[in-house]
């Protein structure tokens, strides 16, 4: 390797992939990315990432052995990143590029057309943003979603269905599973007894994931059930203000702003279920995280949110802003014994048939295959069927490691 450009020669038989990440932050797409980093089979593909500043998601990302660079990524980059990009593609004999996020997803398209390679944008978000779109248009790009909202709304901006494919995400479910016993931190906090229902809300603290609404449930909340306590883990820009409402509305005895956890397999299990009052989403981690730990949830019906929650199985849906609404589900979620845990081993249940963090890694993994694959890589990846779509169950084979997807079109 190189010393002074450390890019890691071809490895014979493998695609070469540069990631590039738009943001590099703590938050669910960044989470979604070293994911996916961590578990592309290494005997298949060879990773390089390139990312808009250094963090501790470059860090994590620098821990599986990957190199990781750093270019600015404004939406109008400057010609220094689109050269350092194209140096990257050609110095790694880079097969496919695949962005993260609409500026990224501007570099890579710019660098894939220069140098004539395949690239695959992800929309982790619920909408398709118009520079998505330019992208796709102007370079030939290919467009892959999380969820069916994603997935028509891309079809109604104009994206060319040949050029689409829908990947949901996928969680661990070894690692978020339903567990007694351990560190009891947040209820230790409260010094709650036992049976008292601890509420979440899991989240970074900025408008579109709506904690100010949650809070406003609490209000209400606190006066139905006296007993239960709320915890927010996250953080973000709106910090303060929640801080200020806190004190404002003298919610500090039951409600505790936890800031940012590494360890989140331990905080679901000391919750008993988790609310989202976000504004917009894709198809949220936080959730699936939250179901395979085996707790119900009340979250409001935006973007692929109604793709994991089930009416009434596993939980609820309520409008979005509807803090009403929350604090009502949340109430009637507890008002009868034993109707909490039903629905969290429903959500269980459902993690494990439908959201598997193999197949999400594998059907990725194909179509970074089949997009390197192709002569000049531009729009040739087939697109998933719309049933397997709508089904979105897990089609992994015990087995095999991370395992392979068979759709009815093979894609």
């Amino acid at each position: 390797m190189n010393p002074i450009f450390p890019i890691a020669p071809p490895a014979p038989g493998r695609t070469r992939v540069l990631e590039v990440v738009g943001n590099a932050i703590v938050g669910g797409m960044e989470a979604c990315v070293v994911r996916l980093v961590e578990r592309l089979p290494r005997d298949r593909f060879t990773v390089t990432v390139m990312c808009p500043f250094e963090s501790r998601v470059t860090d994590q990302l620098r821990s599986f052995d990957v190199e990781v660079l750093i270019t600015p990524m404004p939406e109008d980059p400057p010609w220094s990143s689109i050269l350092m990009a194209c140096a990257l593609v050609k110095a790694g004999a880079i097969d496919v590029l695949h962005a993260h996020m609409a500026n990224a997803h501007l570099l890579a398209g710019l660098a894939g057309r220069l140098c004539n390679k395949p690239v695959v944008t992800t929309i982790h978000s619920r909408s398709v943003s118009p520079l998505d779109v330019e992208v796709h248009r102007a370079a030939g790009t290919h467009v892959s979603v999380v969820c069916k909202h994603s997935y028509f709304h891309a079809l109604s901006m104009g994206v060319n269905a040949a050029q689409l494919s829908c990947v949901p995400n996928g969680v661990d479910t070894e690692v978020f599973k339903p567990a007694q016993g351990g560190d009891a931190d947040l209820r230790r906090h409260f010094g709650m007894a036992d049976g008292a229902p601890l509420i979440g809300f899991v989240g970074r603290l900025s408008i579109e994931k709506g904690p100010e609404v949650f809070l406003r449930s609490v209000l209400l909340m606190r006066g139905a059930m006296p007993s239960a306590r709320f915890v927010v883990v996250g953080d973000g820009p709106m910090r303060q203000q929640l801080v200020q409402f806190i004190d404002r509305f003298g919610l500090a005895d039951c409600t505790y702003l936890a800031g940012l956890r590494e360890d989140m397999p331990a905080v679901y299990r000391q919750l008993d279920a988790v609310v989202s009052t976000s504004n917009t989403e894709g198809l949220p981690l936080a959730l699936m995280e939250a179901m395979a730990s085996g707790l119900p949830i009340i979250a409001t019906r935006v973007g692929g949110v109604p793709d994991l929650v089930e009416q009434g199985s596993t939980g609820w849906l309520v409008g979005p802003r509807d803090f009403e609404a929350v604090a009502s589900q949340v109430t009637r979620l507890f008002e009868v014994p034993g109707v909490a845990q039903q629905m969290g081993r429903q959500a269980r249940m459902r993690a494990l048939e439908r959201f598997s963090i193999g197949d999400s890694v594998e059907r990725t993994a194909e179509l970074l295959e089949r997009l390197a694959a192709t002569a000049s890589g531009m729009g040739q990846a087939p697109r998933s069927s719309i049933g397997a779509l709508v089904s979105g169950a897990s089609r992994s084979k015990p087995g095999n490691g991370v395992a392979r997807a068979q759709t009815k079109n093979g894609a």
